[in-house]
């Protein structure tokens, strides 16, 4: 199996997914997090150059963080801003109650504070969030006891306030488990999803923020078969990817698929083993894939690359322990520090309210 390099580079705040040409002894791939380091300062003319070795790498790895904060909870949202400096926590649920409370998590010293923002969306769970440059975490949908949402709000982190936004057109209907991904062309794209009275969808839609309106974009043909409680996202050059979940019957799926000249296409090729409700984290070029609720029902605590491109996702290498399997949990990139988090979900013996930390050095020559 071709070795996948995936390097998160410090310097320019930027994630690098490198696919080097394939080696008879290469079983595994890895997945490799670390800084690009300075650039060497050339010795002056006067002084005589003597080999040095080469640095010896840090393994990726998994390293539980010291950082209290939120009450353990799954199926929540976790955002970084636009600077790349916070990321904002909000809703989910631990078993008992609905959360409709607002965190944010400092990235530069991992500390947490609770965000005073009266008059916001409901408390609720499944729901879906993403960063939209000059409004803010937008949230879409989501679930609290027997009421599904499709409202769409809006978090400011200047004014600290909330606002609902206008919705117009082909409304969504009110969902839980659906997937959400900002599109190259600026519109919140939304597929999928679970309903009320148990209906699950194969939907397809976007807003416009501009024009504060929904329109439908299921394509005819071939669909994703109805499910909730996966993930989509937008590969690098401009195609909606969608990705496992659960369906009427079925635990969890293991499918892939890609919207490609307004037609969905499976794609064919190796693929984690079946799962819902996982964790992922878009880097450039590549899907981290960590965790989820397996077919059996147990929680995983597996990661996995989905490559742009790439018809083969490729397991990622670690060493050491890392996180307990859960569901429900969230992932968000570093990349000022060239790391990947994951807070909380729902673990085999309930909620969860750890923060972990996936990083590692490059390995010289590869």
């Amino acid at each position: 199996m071709k070795r996948v390099t995936v390097i998160l580079a410090l310097a320019s705040g930027l994630f690098a997914c490198a696919a080097p040409a394939s080696s008879p002894s290469a079983e595994r791939p890895d997945l490799t997090v670390a800084a690009t380091p300075p650039a060497s300062q050339p010795a002056p003319p006067s002084a005589a150059t003597e080999p040095t070795a080469a640095p010896t790498p840090e393994p990726l790895a998994w390293r539980e963080l010291d950082a209290v904060g939120p009450p353990a909870r799954e199926d929540h949202t976790w955002t970084v801003d636009a600077a790349g400096a916070t990321a904002f926590l909000f809703g989910g649920r631990d078993g008992q109650a609905v959360m409709g409370d607002l965190w944010a998590y400092e990235l530069a010293t991992d500390t947490w504070s609770e965000v005073d923002a009266p008059g916001g969306p409901a408390a609720r769970f499944g729901h879906e969030a993403a960063w939209v440059d000059g409004i803010g975490v937008v949230i879409f949908a989501g679930q609290s006891g027997p009421t599904f949402f499709n409202d769409l709000w809006a978090f400011d982190p200047e004014a600290v306030a909330w606002r609902e936004l206008p919705a117009a057109g082909d409304v969504p209907v009110a969902r839980y488990g659906t997937c959400a991904a900002i599109g190259p062309d600026g519109r919140l794209w939304i597929s999928h999803g679970f309903t009320s009275d148990g209906t699950r969808f194969a939907d397809t839609k976007a807003y416009d923020f501009d024009a504060a309106s929904w329109t439908d974009q299921t394509p005819s043909g071939d669909l994703p078969v109805s499910r909730c409680l996966h993930g989509c996202w937008w590969t690098a050059d401009g195609t909606l990817a969608l990705f496992g979940g659960q369906t009427t019957g079925v635990t969890a799926l293991d499918d892939r698929w890609v919207l490609v000249d307004g037609a969905w296409q499976q794609v064919d090729g190796t693929v984690p083993a079946p799962r819902n409700l996982y964790a992922r984290a878009r880097l450039d070029g590549a899907t981290l894939v960590f965790g989820g609720q397996g077919l059996d029902g147990g929680r995983l605590d597996d990661g996995w690359l989905l490559s742009d491109g790439e018809a083969d996702a490729a397991p990622v290498t670690v060493e050491g322990d890392g996180p307990p399997g859960r569901s429900g949990a969230e992932l968000v990139v570093d990349g000022t520090r060239g790391r990947v988090l994951l807070f909380g979900g729902l673990g085999e013996g309930g909620a969860l309210a750890d923060v972990w930390e996936l990083g590692g050095d490059p390995v010289p020559g590869r």
